[in-house]
């Protein structure tokens, strides 16, 4: 390979790639670093994080959500997406910082309360779980519950 920001030829030697930039993103080192599935748009990584999720795989999910998030800070649906891998790969003091940053940001946000009591609960802390739940099943209306 021919030193970095330097055109390259193709394999055959007739089509020329364009150099690699430190302002494209790339580097010789980072595309080996790179997984295939956290590449591409931030519309095509949250159609394939929601794939991953769909099929079960919820530590790849939660590899390609971890990115999103960082890239939309403020974005509900990929940061709740993020909690819910993480709960299901049974990562939950991670799913639990998510879901903290959710309630914080919107306390009338029923389905994140509800995963943040659940989430609690699942790591013996029903104590500071019951709050949650009980907010959760206000917010949704289901007093009967409460």
């Amino acid at each position: 390979m021919g030193a970095p920001g330097t055109a390259r030829r193709g394999p055959v030697g007739e089509a020329e790639y364009p150099p690699l930039s430190r302002r494209s993103g790339w580097s010789e080192g980072s595309f080996s670093e790179m997984k295939y599935y956290e590449q591409g748009t931030s519309a095509e990584r949250w159609e394939r994080a929601r794939t991953f999720f769909d099929a079960k795989r919820y530590s790849m999910a939660a590899d390609i959500l971890g990115g999103l998030v960082e890239e939309v800070p403020d974005q509900v649906g990929p940061r709740l997406l993020l909690a819910r891998a993480y709960y299901h790969s049974a990562q939950l003091k991670r799913a639990e910082d998510q879901l903290r940053v959710l309630v914080e940001r919107d306390p009338a946000e029923h389905y994140a309360r509800l995963m943040l009591g659940r989430t609690l609960q699942r790591q013996g802390r029903d104590a500071e779980a019951e709050p949650h739940l009980r907010l959760a099943s206000a917010l949704a209306g289901d007093f009967a519950a409460l």
